[in-house]
């Protein structure tokens, strides 16, 4: 029998300005028997990989934050930290809460509740024997790159995939790619992209399209309903 060793944090991004929610918080939007933030957290909760959470948020949402955490029963959340004005500056700003001893870092989207924690240990997982994984899914629609609404080319599609979180990385490549971010002004809004910059390959692990991530207002009733399927419930 496997016995499996805790040695992962997580930091959950939730310091978005919200634009495109019509003025709503979508973290905070109901889900289920909670939220948004609640979901996200009880996947990581219930990976036995995991050590500790870090939730990366607005600072008018701290208390929030904690006290859905306490409502739930989430008990590996550590901190919950004020964001910067890019994703790149939030993530660093989660970085300086992290406890010593984990060996690999998560960086997850806190708008996609609906990640299953068997897909959070197979990134994990791959990402201890690649250095790097994300979760993805390969892309449904045919893309075009666009210039000036003109049609440039055509990428081949089985080559192409959709990224998800979360992004998880071997702590110390994952800061090495942000000491030569720094250095060189560089700012990501995708953590294998980061990564990528060190010439590092990112593994692609199997996600699905259910993990979707809270971006507008129809998506948290696509978001009802995947859970509501999930579970054999009305939504």
């Amino acid at each position: 029998m496997t016995t499996t060793i805790p040695d992962t944090s997580v930091i959950l991004v939730c310091a978005g300005n919200a634009t495109r929610m019509q003025g709503q918080n979508k973290i905070f939007l109901p889900l289920g028997d909670s939220s948004v933030i609640g979901y996200s957290m009880r996947a990581f909760e219930q990976c036995d990989r995991v050590v500790e959470l870090i939730v990366v948020a607005r600072p008018s949402d701290t208390d929030t934050v904690w006290k859905t955490a306490k409502q739930i029963g989430i008990q590996k959340l550590k901190a919950v930290v004020p964001g910067g004005t890019t994703r790149q500056e939030s993530v660093s700003h989660g970085l300086e809460a992290l406890s010593k001893e984990t060996s690999l870092l998560a960086i997850h989207d806190g708008s996609r509740p609906l990640v299953r924690t068997d897909q959070i240990e197979q990134v994990i997982h791959d990402a201890a024997v690649f250095g790097g994984a994300t979760l993805g899914v390969p892309v449904k629609d045919t893309i075009k790159i666009v210039q000036d609404h003109l049609i440039t080319d055509t990428p081949y599609r089985p080559h192409l995939y959709a990224t998800q979180t979360p992004q998880v990385f071997q702590r110390k490549l994952y800061f090495e790619a942000i000491v030569f971010a720094k250095s060189h002004n560089l700012d990501f809004t995708d953590d294998c992209q980061l990564v990528e910059s060190l010439n590092h390959k990112v593994y692609m692990s199997d996600g699905d399209y259910t993990n979707i991530k809270i971006t507008t207002p129809e998506d948290i009733e696509i978001a009802r309903l995947f859970l509501a399927q999930r579970i054999g419930a009305t939504p």
